[in-house]
């Protein structure tokens, strides 16, 4: 019963708001230079959530009035709210132009300069590729401001692409998903969880780069992500490297020779006694001994995770070569099963 009544006087509420605003609009038409009907407009459509409107109502007032440092300072909190802390600086500085010891003015200007100023360092850092230092930054940030939901989103999205960019699957994935929680219609995030799935689960990537262009069509970078994931699921059903080995996308050629080393002792054919065990390890030193040879091959490797199969016969387009494995490569040498370690 309680409940209905609220809802009930919330209703009132919002369409007395309306109707005032239709009464207003009449006012100002024929008074336009007069602030406190603006004000008043202001007041309403903050009631009924039109926070934008309210910004256009406040703005004249600033000049409507003589040393109006309330609606600046009002302005600049508004403009905080909804996300544009730019705006908001711009405006708290012209209360206090107006009068620089305001002290609610200057209480708001440390805060929004805070922001700011922490925002600002961590896409420059982005810029610069240090992803560990603007996370840091926008971690800072949330702490700064946790009250205002679109500034922990935003960082939260920030973040998710900054482990995403520095190869750390683990944790940009778990980011991402909590960033795409937050914020389900924001394609950038899916594009960042792509990316991180890319090295782990191919069809999770091809899932988000499909959800993310849904949302925006003309993205060229999504269609070409898209593509890309779609190559790496196809390829990964014929032969993939990296599972052959068992070592992430991102490994680097250290961890590749090293994987490489491993499963060449464990599968190397003299280990064998029976001519099926030989033939069948024969088979698997043959991978992985070619999978090395791709990985540890910047020009091959870059083919791989493009979704190409550098020695699939059908993508040398002119080569004439035919054979199992395209390239100058014996992994045997002369038949005694010799190998670099």
């Amino acid at each position: 019963e309680m409940g209905r009544k609220l809802l009930a006087a919330g209703q009132l509420a919002e369409a007395l708001s309306h109707y005032a605003i239709a009464l207003l609009e009449k006012v100002i038409e024929v008074s336009p230079w007069d602030p406190s009907a603006r004000e008043l407009r202001a007041e309403c459509y903050l009631e009924v959530g039109d926070l934008g409107k309210a910004v256009q109502d406040l703005k004249p007032t600033t000049k409507l009035r003589n040393d109006n440092r309330a609606a600046y300072l009002k302005l600049s909190k508004l403009y905080y709210s909804m996300g544009d802390h730019a705006e908001s600086l711009n405006h708290v500085r012209e209360c206090l132009k107006l009068d620089q010891d305001d002290k609610d003015c200057f209480s708001h200007y440390k805060q929004v300069k805070k922001l700011s100023r922490q925002l600002e360092m961590a896409e420059e850092l982005i810029g610069e590729q240090r992803y560990e230092e603007a996370i840091e930054k926008y971690e800072a940030s949330i702490k700064t401001e946790p009250l205002v939901e679109v500034y922990s989103k935003r960082a939260k999205e920030r973040i998710c692409h900054c482990f995403s960019k520095s190869q750390r699957t683990e944790e940009a994935i778990s980011v991402c998903t909590e960033a795409h929680r937050r914020d389900p219609q924001n394609p950038l995030i899916l594009q960042d969880r792509a990316e991180a799935f890319i090295n782990e689960e191919y069809e999770k990537a091809v899932e988000d780069f499909q959800l993310a262009k849904e949302m925006d069509e003309e993205n060229e970078e999504l269609k070409e992500g898209l593509e890309r994931a779609q190559k790496l699921l196809k390829q990964s059903k014929k032969r993939d490297y990296y599972k052959i080995l068992g070592v992430k996308r991102n490994a680097n050629k250290q961890e590749v020779i090293k994987a490489y080393r491993k499963l060449a002792q464990q599968w190397h054919p003299d280990n064998f006694q029976s001519e099926d065990e030989k033939r069948e390890a024969e088979k698997k030193f043959i991978d992985i001994a070619a999978a090395k040879e791709v990985l540890t091959d910047p020009e091959m490797r870059q083919k791989v995770d493009a979704g190409e199969d550098p020695l699939d016969p059908e993508n040398q387009q002119g080569s004439g070569h035919h054979q199992h494995w395209p390239f100058e490569f014996n992994p045997f040498g002369s038949g005694n099963f010799q190998f670099k370690f």
